[in-house]
């Protein structure tokens, strides 16, 4: 419970008048906010709280006073309706008119937030915002929409929305988890009260997807690696990368973009990785190495030691700009690369992480090791890129009974 009054405060000024001032009681604790005038202590009443007529501008000055109480209680009122249990320095802030928004709304704050992260060189999270909030707006195309209206039925109508333009579970829970990474930080940042949180009732889990086989067993990593691509010589550096992905522990694009000489030694590779900050140090494996010496003798005019990056300083939405680019064409060479080599199944840039992971486990690595070499920072990632073998382990030994 909070409390408004209006004081002339004890001390006094040069020419012996008192600040008045506006003064907010919460839990047991005060904040005075100077109004910007005074009075002479003859021209004060105490018990009213406001100026006397025998101060010449008594009227207008009083008025300000109502305006100042009225706009006080109606920032309370408003937190109360936002559900936040606010701060005497929020008050303030709201009071004296810093705050962005008294109540900011949803697409607001997407805004906000596409901004922070493109100034801080994040354009790959930026557009992953971005994409999200066009795609709530095409569901509710009004700028108005606040936190506290985006509930679990809301979040069940956009899921609805997304399937009638044919997204399925995999990308619908790529916009949830975005939109709930989102609602998170508004909570951060007292924009919106935990209470309203729409995500303990509505589950992103429910959207499991088709669970579609992606992995290469080894036999199939072996077609692609013996695949003779001379008569394409286009596909040349999409087998190289998929393959020294696949031969450096999955490592993923992003990092084999960014990675340099520098990051070479006799016999190891050491880089931090993109996403997680973590430390790796990678053993050379012979297929690694030839794939390095091709590229030691190319043609290159940086330090990096992949064609992808074909200048330094480059900004970050320039190179943002050149990842999509090469990423888009390496994922359409590998479905011609797929065709080539007899393999019937859907070849991306991510597949080579995911058939490191599952040839690993098919002999006999334990998951809490193939979860550190791939940096995974919960082994529940891990379990989720081997989840296709455990069913093939299955089927295998399902097949067993018919032996007898």
């Amino acid at each position: 419970m909070a409390t408004i009054n209006i004081i002339k405060r004890t001390k006094r000024l040069r020419d012996n008048s008192s600040p008045i001032a506006l003064r907010i009681t919460k839990d047991r604790k005060k904040k005075i906010i100077s109004l910007g005038f005074s009075c002479f202590d003859k021209e004060w009443n105490d018990r009213k709280a406001e100026f006397k007529k025998n101060h010449s501008n008594y009227i207008q000055r009083n008025a300000l006073l109502d305006k100042f109480k009225s706009k006080a209680s109606a920032i309370i009122d408003d937190f109360k309706k936002e559900g936040i249990d606010f701060t005497l320095i929020q008050f303030e802030e709201r009071f004296r008119g810093d705050s962005k928004r008294k109540s900011i709304s949803v697409f607001d704050f997407f805004d906000y937030k596409v901004d922070t992260l493109n100034q801080s060189g994040r354009t790959g999270s930026a557009k992953a915002y971005k994409e999200t909030r066009d795609s709530v707006f095409k569901f509710y195309p009004q700028n108005n929409l606040k936190f506290q209206d985006v509930d679990a039925t809301f979040l069940d109508r956009f899921e609805a929305h997304l399937r009638s333009r044919g997204n399925v579970d995999g990308g619908i829970a790529v916009r949830m988890r975005q939109f709930r990474a989102l609602y998170n930080d508004a909570i951060s940042k007292n924009i919106i009260a935990e209470s309203f949180y729409p995500f303990k009732t509505y589950k992103i889990a429910k959207l499991k997807g088709k669970g579609i086989k992606r992995a290469l067993n080894r036999s199939e990593i072996q077609k692609i690696f013996e695949l003779n691509v001379s008569n394409h010589p286009h596909l040349i550096h999409s087998k190289n990368y998929f393959l020294f992905s696949y031969f450096t522990r999955g490592m993923n694009f992003v990092d084999m973009m960014y990675l340099t000489w520098d990051n070479i030694d006799d016999d190891n590779i050491n880089y931090i990785r993109s996403k997680t900050k973590g430390r790796f140090s990678i053993k050379i494996l012979e297929p690694s190495r030839e794939i390095l010496n091709y590229y030691s003798s190319y043609n290159s005019l940086t330090n990096y030691i992949f064609p992808i990056l074909l200048k330094e300083n480059l900004t970050p939405v320039q190179i943002q700009n050149r990842k999509a680019k090469t990423l888009k064409k390496f994922n359409k060479d590998l479905k011609e690369i797929a065709s080539l080599a007899g393999i019937d199944k859907k070849l991306t840039s991510y597949v080579a992480r995911h058939s490191f992971a599952t040839n690993l486990k098919q002999l006999g690595v334990s998951t809490d090791i193939i979860s550190e070499s791939m940096g995974h920072q919960n082994i529940n990632i891990t379990n989720a890129y081997l989840k296709e073998f455990d069913n093939d382990v299955i089927n295998l030994a399902n097949e067993k009974l018919l032996i007898f």
